[in-house]
């Protein structure tokens, strides 16, 4: 099928998204790596590539290290207010078919997904499930030898359908990567959270209380910076293990029903729906102030905001202001979208070094063990997590103690005792 060369903002600004390219670049030394093994190597020669990931640097040098593989790659956005347009610009410029732009409506994120679907891919990059699903929807997924997914949602979403029979090809898990989880979704959600917030908002945290929603991996990092910041930090959870945990860490934890009463900046990362909801808004303090930063917005209700309130209107970018029936106002960051890329840059090449080098070594291994792979979810072999630790630490000059063979032996057998 013919696709379009390009959907982008504006071709002209190549020139400044090259620049930043090159900046994330130099922050990215694992990734270089693979890059310059891919160009002497070539092993993805040939092999169509459709990724639908959110278009920031980071990113740029992901579809960079794979192009000097050999693929041939279609890039659209997995977000209509993440892509960073000087940085789609660049890459349609560099001959790269890059369709996304910032401030997409629904039919027209849509429609870029569609375009890029027009590459018929050998394997998809998603971040979300927005892409695998338009591939199942298209009928297609047959022709499909694999797939990675980047995000928490996405994964649930993949596992949901594979547990109903509906997965059409296996999908790495690289959320899930001891490298990506632990670092990216910690430090790097924790970091670029706080800055897209302090961004819209330029408010002092210190002395606030915030209330996060949800105590995985993102929650954690989330907590931990607002709390550095000099919050007072509550969690919300269901889990009662992370909950447990949450406690141990040292914060307040309680249902939304309390939180609600005492937040002063509400952030949900938990991949669910509704977990702001009217009961909630009823209940805050005025000024309180809502930003979500897991990937849909569906985790502040929105719709239930909007029938509470009498007026609304933009302050400035990213923030709108809601006045209730009783004059208090609640305040709705970035639309309730994903706050660190619609507010901010995202997470930072250092920690996303790690996240990518996963995707680009997953894409080798799906084009090489495909036929061995049901249609199923599966984790990122442990060899390429440990790998993309060890390479690294090599990139930070930090060297491993190594095991004796008496040390090995010792705990690979049972003879020795007590």
């Amino acid at each position: 099928m013919k696709r379009e060369d390009y959907i982008v903002r504006d071709i002209e600004l190549a020139e400044s998204g090259e620049r930043r390219i090159e900046w994330a670049s130099g922050r990215m030394p694992v990734l270089s790596l693979i890059r310059e093994r891919y160009e002497r190597e070539k092993p993805l020669e040939n092999v169509r590539i459709m990724a639908c990931l959110h278009v920031t640097v980071e990113t740029a040098n992901l579809i960079l290290t794979l192009r000097a593989g050999g693929a041939d790659i279609a890039l659209t956005a997995a977000n209509p207010l993440s892509t960073q347009d000087d940085v789609a610009a660049a890459l349609a410029a560099r001959g790269i078919s890059t369709y996304a732009f910032r401030g997409e409506t629904e039919a027209e994120y849509y429609n870029c997904i569609n375009e890029a679907l027009k590459i018929e891919p050998d394997v998809v990059l998603d971040d979300g499930g927005d892409a695998i699903t338009a591939i199942h929807a298209a009928g297609v997924a047959s022709s499909v030898k694999g797939g990675c997914e980047e995000t928490t949602t996405g994964v649930i979403r993949h596992r949901a359908r594979a547990r109903d029979g509906e997965l059409g090809f296996p999908v790495i898990a690289v959320n899930d990567a001891e490298t990506k989880m632990m670092f990216d979704n910690r430090y790097g959600t924790g970091q670029s959270t706080l800055h897209g917030i302090m961004n819209a908002t330029n408010i002092l945290l210190a002395g606030r209380v915030v209330v996060v929603a949800g105590y995985g991996w993102c929650g954690r990092g989330v907590a931990l910076r607002a709390r550095g910041l000099g919050s007072s930090v509550v969690v919300v959870e269901t889990n009662p293990r992370k909950a447990l945990e949450a406690v141990m860490d040292g914060y307040r934890v309680m249902p939304m029903r309390e939180a609600a009463r005492i937040g002063d900046l509400f952030i949900t990362v938990t991949g669910d729906t509704s977990v702001i909801r009217g009961e909630h808004f009823r209940l805050m303090k005025d000024g309180a102030i809502l930003a979500n930063a897991g990937h849909f917005d569906v985790e502040i209700n929105v719709e239930e905001l909007e029938q509470l309130a009498v007026d609304k209107r933009q302050i400035k970018d990213n923030v709108v202001e809601y006045r209730l029936k009783d004059n208090r106002k609640l305040y709705l960051l970035s639309e309730g979208r994903i706050v660190n890329l619609t507010a901010a840059y995202g997470h930072p090449p250092e920690v996303m070094d790690m996240s990518f080098a996963n995707q680009a070594l997953c894409v080798r291994y799906i084009i090489e063990n495909h036929e061995q792979l049901d249609n199923a979810v599966y984790p990122v072999p442990k060899e390429i997590d440990d790998e993309v630790a060890r390479l690294k630490l090599r990139s930070l000059n930090i060297e491993l103690e190594e095991l004796t063979a008496e040390q090995r032996e010792y705990l690979e057998s049972w003879e020795p005792g007590t």
